[in-house]
């Protein structure tokens, strides 16, 4: 199920938006299988008739599972946006995660042997503020989000510096005079002390 747009800020963009991987689904599949054979091996053994309800049963737990594990992945999103992270999981209750792209401090990925086979892992983001430190298990190719999360925060970043300006007249402007735009900013709240430091420390470098 996709990511309402209708839930989108105005000038936001859905870069990313991520079902888990199909991994997700292997444990109630094979619970399914095995029920089936259990069910048909009864038919066909000719085994007794509660033998045979027994199974019945255990194809219809089997089945029930399944779905229930369906649904759950249907409508579980890991979504990158232009201007944040988004986790959403739920079917008649809706639970979210929401980490603003320049809170993401850190951004770091593992995959065991048998998970880069199947292009599966896991992703751990760390923020500012009150989440601090998510994981997000089942992720479908997680060094490819991890970069695309990396390179939406830089393209983040490059907007908000673009907002700061530039003189109509189209003169030049020095390190000085953005910085004390910068510091302009940080005292109305626009920016914090975190995106303040950080802009700071981009004008320097540039």
């Amino acid at each position: 199920m996709a990511f309402p747009r209708k839930l989108l800020n105005d000038t936001e963009e859905v870069v990313l938006d991520l079902n888990p991987h199909w991994w997700f689904m292997a444990k109630p599949t094979a619970a399914l299988a095995v029920a089936l054979i259990v069910g048909l091996l009864s038919l066909v053994l000719g085994f007794p008739g509660f033998v045979q309800l027994v199974a019945g049963l255990v194809i219809l737990a089997g089945l029930a599972y399944w779905a229930a594990r369906y649904m759950d992945w249907r409508t579980t999103n890991f979504v990158v946006t232009s201007d944040r992270l988004i986790y959403r999981h739920g079917v008649f209750t809706k639970k979210g995660i929401e980490i603003p792209l320049e809170r993401v401090n850190n951004v770091m990925f593992s995959q065991t042997l048998f998970e880069r086979g199947l292009g599966a892992g896991d992703l751990v983001i760390e923020s500012a503020g009150e989440s601090g430190r998510q994981a997000f298990s089942d992720v479908r190719k997680p060094t490819a989000v991890q970069n695309e999360i990396y390179r939406q925060i830089e393209a983040n970043e490059n907007r908000k510096f673009d907002r700061i300006g530039s003189p109509a007249g189209g003169g030049g402007v020095s390190k000085a005079d953005e910085l004390a735009k910068l510091d302009d900013l940080r005292t109305r709240g626009v920016l914090s002390e975190d995106e303040f430091a950080a802009e700071k420390r981009r004008l320097l470098d540039s």
